[in-house]
């Protein structure tokens, strides 16, 4: 979160929608965190002053990406199952703090160095609703990542 704490960055959410802009919030824990077990329980303390500052409407306007620090960059990504537990667990903790329509309408995407090589098997994943794509989209590998998307 580059130095800004949860309350901070839930205040900026806010001011961005009420301003009329769509907001990608990413979520993710570092590497000793994921280490530890605890990875849900830092989701958690980011998205909780989220849940409490902004309306059940303003969640229209919010998409979330899981995009776990430890592998921003680093080429590390989290196995598809690993992904696909943390998404579900999201989705479960906001049916339970903010509602269960907004759970099941929110997209939650997964941003931890998606790439052509795992692109199919992690938007494969149930509650894994898209990619978030960084330095990747600047290869020409980024087209492997858009075929890795199954057809509806």
């Amino acid at each position: 979160m580059a130095g800004e704490d949860e309350e901070l960055c839930a205040k900026k959410l806010k001011v961005a929608l009420d301003a009329g802009l769509k907001v990608m919030f990413a979520i993710g824990e570092k590497k000793e965190e994921r280490e530890a077990g605890t990875t849900m329980e830092v989701c958690a303390k980011q998205l909780a002053p989220a849940a409490k500052l902004l309306s059940e409407s303003d969640w229209a306007n919010v998409a979330i990406a899981y995009e776990p620090v430890w592998a921003i960059g680093t080429g590390l990504t989290a196995t598809p199952e690993m992904a696909q537990e943390t998404h579900a667990s999201i989705r479960e903790w906001m049916a339970e703090h903010v509602s269960a329509e907004v759970a099941k309408a929110i997209r939650i995407q997964y941003g931890g160095s998606m790439k052509g090589a795992n692109a199919k098997d992690l938007l494969a994943q149930p509650d894994i609703d898209g990619g978030l794509i960084g330095g990747a989209s600047l290869l020409a590998d980024f087209f492997n990542v858009i075929n890795g998307v199954a057809p509806k």
